[in-house]
């Protein structure tokens, strides 16, 4: 067979902006089947409060340790990588935390997340995102992460933080292009100008936002994470199914579900509705082991998180492997045909931008 019908040309990634160091991080992140069971670990400010609560029933009125976010978060990491094709890890407490104490094994991904907690917010309540203070994609690279995650608040109908957030999305994209590392944009929608999370407006709006949201902000990243478009018990089966076929078709990438904090058994709904839908996976955190931190001791908080936090990973990522549609498959792809991707000779020339005459090149002693 000659190799023009033998070998399929790397170009079919290339056009999917799927570079050398882009396709490894993605292959680090997900299982065999390229379906995604991935965990998260990094709210701050979520474990704060939860930490904070957990020690005024205690009778301690204080703030948590840096040590003891530590802690929490390696033991989550540790524990839930079990089930894991990847762990969601923050800069500030669990990056290096996690990889110098040995507590993600060498088998699963790290994404680490890029934005700040607890961004500035507009004169109506809207974020206007920003980076970790002394963080960057750079570091992020250089540290030997997989993937770069960036928390971006939007909502079309707020102009001034749209704007501010659409543009913080196009440069940290763009800063992954330049370092060749893969990245994860989440999108979230959120109350503002006097709304709280339970008004009508809001959740009137909730599953339009998170659809448009995937339209317009999709195609800045590698992979996608898109809030449930709807509410459980509040809308019908069909009219969740439907909201969900158009989040499917909005994305412009493979995308995974969040969490948001509901409770496990509502989640895992919502997975379930969520795959039969095209999702290729979950980055969940909160319904995974948010009640961690409501267990009385070390011993307790241990049980719960080798044992019913365990086992809800171990239940997503059996759906996952399953039912979840492959991210190649969301490109028309088989595992057979990325098996016969192949590289012309001279492509580290080409590689980063910088076009060298490299014709004569490849031809001269040595290639």
């Amino acid at each position: 067979m000659s190799e023009k019908c033998a070998f399929t040309s790397v170009t079919r990634l290339l056009a999917l902006h799927l570079t050398p160091g882009k396709l490894r991080g993605l292959q680090r992140i997900c299982n065999a089947n390229g379906t995604l069971t991935m965990v998260a670990t990094d709210q701050n400010n979520s474990m704060i409060r939860m930490i904070k609560d957990s020690l005024k029933k205690k009778g301690e009125n204080r703030e948590p340790t840096y040590h003891e976010l530590v802690e929490a978060k390696i033991a989550l990491a540790d524990a839930l990588s079990k089930h894991a094709s990847a762990v969601l890890v923050d800069g500030y407490y669990g990056a290096w935390n996690t990889i110098a104490s040995f507590h993600l094994p060498a088998h699963v991904g790290m994404l680490v997340r890029v934005e700040k907690s607890a961004a500035r917010e507009s004169a109506v309540g809207a974020p206007l995102g920003e980076i970790e203070p002394g963080w960057g994609v750079d570091k992020i690279k250089r540290m030997g992460a997989d993937a770069v995650k960036l928390l971006a608040q939007f909502e079309p109908t707020e102009p001034e933080s749209a704007e501010h957030q659409f543009a913080l999305v196009q440069q940290v994209y763009e800063e992954c292009q330049k370092h060749d590392i893969l990245m994860l944009l989440e999108t979230i929608a959120f109350p503002f100008g006097g709304e709280k999370k339970d008004s009508k407006s809001f959740l009137d709006r909730k599953a339009e936002t998170v659809i448009e949201s995937a339209r317009q902000l999709s195609r800045f990243c590698d992979i996608y994470k898109a809030e449930f478009p709807g509410w459980l018990g509040r809308d019908s089966e069909n009219q969740l199914m439907d909201n969900l076929h158009q989040l499917d078709a909005a994305s412009e990438r493979p995308w995974v579900l969040l969490s948001a904090g509901v409770d496990y058994p509502a989640y895992k709904q919502q997975v379930e509705m969520a795959v039969a839908a095209g999702a290729s996976g979950v980055l969940g955190g909160r319904a995974f082991w948010k009640e961690y931190f409501q267990q009385e001791g070390p011993a307790a908080r241990e049980r719960f998180v080798r044992g019913e936090a365990t086992e809800r990973v171990r239940q997503i990522d059996e759906i996952v492997k399953a039912k979840a549609k492959p991210w190649f498959v969301r490109y028309g792809l088989t595992m057979e045909e990325l098996h016969t991707m192949r590289a012309a000779e001279g492509w580290h020339f080409r590689y980063g931008g910088e076009m060298a005459p490299i014709l004569g090149a490849v031809q001269g002693e040595g290639y």
